[in-house]
C-alpha cells in the first residue's frame, strides 16, 4: 500500500478524496450518536454537504461526451480508467442517483417522517461506503494503486 498515486493524482482528485473520506466518517458517527439532537441536526447538515460535495466533485474529475453523459463515452481523466469502459459511466450513474436522494432524505426528516428519513440516510451511507468505494478499487482507478500498487 502507497499514497504516492493519490499524492500525485490532481488536486480536485486529492480533494474528492478527504471529501468522501470525511463523509464516511461523519457518518459513522452520526449512525451511533443519539438521533434528534441539536448536535444530530448539526452534524447532519454537515454530512448533506459533504455527501453533496463528494459527488459533484466525481464529475469534475471524469471527461464526460456532451452528446452521451451516460454511456461508455465517459472515463476517467490522466489514463487511470480504460478508454471506452462502461465502469465509468456506472460509477457516475451511481452518483446521479446518490445526487438525487440526499434531498429526499433531508425532506423526510424536515416533514419528520423519521422511518424513511432513517431508511433514504442508512442507504445513502451504505450505498456510497459500499457500491461507491467498491468501484474506486476496481483496476485502472487510483485507490485500487493506492491499496494493491500499480
Amino acid at each position: 500500500m502507497t499514497l504516492e498515486p493519490l499524492l500525485e493524482a490532481e488536486p480536485l482528485i486529492q480533494i474528492h478524496t478527504v471529501i468522501a473520506m470525511a463523509a464516511i466518517l461523519v457518518g459513522a458517527v452520526q449512525l451511533g450518536a443519539p438521533k434528534g439532537t441539536v448536535p444530530h441536526r448539526t452534524l447532519g447538515w454537515t454530512w448533506v454537504a459533504l455527501i453533496a460535495a463528494m459527488l459533484i466533485t466525481a464529475y469534475f474529475n471524469a471527461h464526460i461526451s456532451l452528446w452521451d453523459p451516460f454511456g461508455p463515452g465517459v472515463c476517467c481523466k490522466g489514463g487511470t480508467c480504460v478508454r471506452q469502459s462502461n465502469i465509468c459511466a456506472s460509477v457516475h450513474m451511481i452518483s446521479t442517483y446518490f445526487l438525487l436522494v440526499l434531498p429526499f432524505g433531508v425532506l423526510h426528516a424536515r416533514r419528520l417522517d423519521i422511518v424513511l428519513h432513517r431508511r433514504a440516510m442508512l442507504w445513502l451511507y451504505l450505498g456510497v461506503l459500499l457500491v461507491g468505494t467498491a468501484f474506486t478499487f476496481l483496476p485502472h482507478r487510483i485507490m485500487h494503486d493506492v491499496a494493491f500498487g500499480p
